[in-house]
């Protein structure tokens, strides 16, 4: 079960209201790299985890975690949408600076502009679970594959992300409430960046491999095109990397850089369409049979036709 604590986990209010920034802080819930995203990232792969029990508490204990991350925001845009609308136009109107930089554009329609209408339309002057631009927040955005080492990889990716926007935010505002709440989840964010970092690190402390099914994999491939590092654009600087010279990172293989890769498959030749779709085909469609000018059927004209006889009363 979950248990709601009505403390915050950390919160600064803002010193003033502000709806563009509130907007822009939107990105930080519901954006693909937010907070609901590793939210539900980390309590999916904690209920579908099978490995030790270690992990499975981690993926809760941080996943319940990114909830809280979540009430924190959502308070924080509610108060900076508090009385913002009136007092962001009276403040604009004050300053001609505005109104000559947009081209005599009405001050108040400026801001206006820059708000998200939904944070009055939708919401009564509250956060959504959308993105900076009205997104909404998207299941397909969280990965919970089932195998820990490349879930912890992708949360390394998420947590990164999530570090780079928070950052950027910081440096978007002067005022020191927002600096302050922020400077929190930026702490917490460089924890569970290093987290994975870990975590990655006892998994393979404990014998998982460095890739993901690399046995089942080497089984599987064509090996000679394993470790090769293909040349696919224009230059050569990317055979000074780690990725085109010595051993493999599994262990399997050697990298080799291929300086000027060939294809390997022929010139596609698609099959020909249904005549009931309408397409453009290579050949007429009609082929004479036995002279009768009866079309030869194809696979889906065969397949009707067994259904046709299948079906009661044909």
């Amino acid at each position: 079960m979950f248990y709601h604590t009505k403390r915050l986990q950390y919160f600064t209010p803002p010193a003033n209201p502000d709806p563009i920034y509130a907007k822009k802080m939107q990105e930080l819930i519901g954006g693909s790299f937010g907070e609901m995203t590793v939210m539900m990232q980390y309590l999916f792969q904690g209920w579908n985890c099978r490995g030790p029990a270690k992990y499975r508490d981690m993926l809760l204990d941080i996943g319940t975690e990114e909830i809280g991350h979540v009430e924190m925001l959502a308070t924080m845009i509610a108060h900076l949408l508090e009385k913002a609308p009136v007092k962001m136009q009276e403040d604009g109107a004050k300053d001609p600076v505005v109104g000559a930089v947009m081209g005599g554009m009405n001050p108040r329609d400026v801001i206006v502009a820059a708000m998200n209408p939904q944070h009055e339309i939708v919401s009564g002057g509250g956060a959504t679970p959308s993105d900076s631009v009205g997104f909404p927040w998207n299941g397909r955005f969280i990965v919970a594959s089932g195998n820990l080492l490349a879930d912890f990889r992708s949360n390394l990716h998420a947590e990164s992300q999530g570090l780079m926007q928070a950052v950027r935010l910081y440096q978007m505002t002067d005022d020191p409430g927002v600096k302050d709440h922020l400077s929190f989840m930026i702490a917490r964010d460089t924890m569970h960046q290093n987290q994975w970092l870990a975590a990655i690190e006892d998994l393979k402390s404990e014998g998982f491999e460095d890739t993901v099914v690399p046995g089942i994999a080497y089984e599987y491939g064509k090996n000679e095109y394993a470790y090769q590092f293909w040349n696919n654009s224009e230059g050569e600087e990317s055979a000074e990397g780690r990725w085109a010279k010595g051993p493999s990172m599994d262990g399997k293989g050697e990298f080799q850089y291929v300086a000027n890769p060939e294809p390997i498959g022929s010139i596609p030749e698609p099959p020909q369409p249904d005549p009931r779709l309408h397409g453009t085909p290579k050949t007429p469609q009609a082929m004479m049979v036995n002279g009768e000018g009866k079309s030869n059927p194809n696979v889906v004209e065969r397949v009707v036709d067994a259904i046709d006889h299948l079906t009661p009363g044909s």
